[in-house]
C-alpha cells in the first residue's frame, strides 16, 4: 500500500509497503502502527494514527507511480526492501531499477 504521512504538510514523508487489514476492515496495521479509518472526516487524510493522532493517506499503489495526491512534489517515495521487487514487477510491470 502507499502510505504518507499527512500531519506536517500536504506532502509529507510516503513509503510503499505491506500492510495488514483488520478483519472489519476498518483499521490497518503497519511496522508495528496501527491506523484507524477517518470515515472521510480528515481534509486529505483517510487513516489516522490511534496513538499519536497523526493523520496519514493509505491506498493501493498506482500503476502509473503517482501515488501521492499533490504529485508536483519532488519528494521520493520510499519502498521497503520486502515488497520491492513485487511492487516493481506487479504493480509497475518492470524490473526493480538499480
Amino acid at each position: 500500500m502507499y502510505i504518507e504521512n499527512k500531519s506536517g504538510s500536504l506532502n509529507g514523508p510516503a513509503r510503499i509497503g505491506r500492510v495488514t487489514f483488520s478483519k472489519t476492515g476498518k483499521s490497518v496495521s503497519y511496522d508495528g502502527r496501527i491506523f484507524r479509518s477517518s470515515k472521510g472526516s480528515r481534509f486529505k487524510a483517510n487513516y489516522v494514527d490511534v496513538e499519536t493522532g497523526e493523520e496519514f493517506w493509505i491506498s493501493g499503489p498506482r500503476k502509473d507511480g503517482r501515488d501521492r495526491l499533490y504529485p508536483e512534489s519532488s519528494s521520493p517515495v520510499e519502498i521497503d526492501a520486502d515488497v520491492a521487487e513485487e511492487y516493481w514487477r506487479e504493480i509497475r510491470g518492470m524490473n526493480q531499477p538499480d
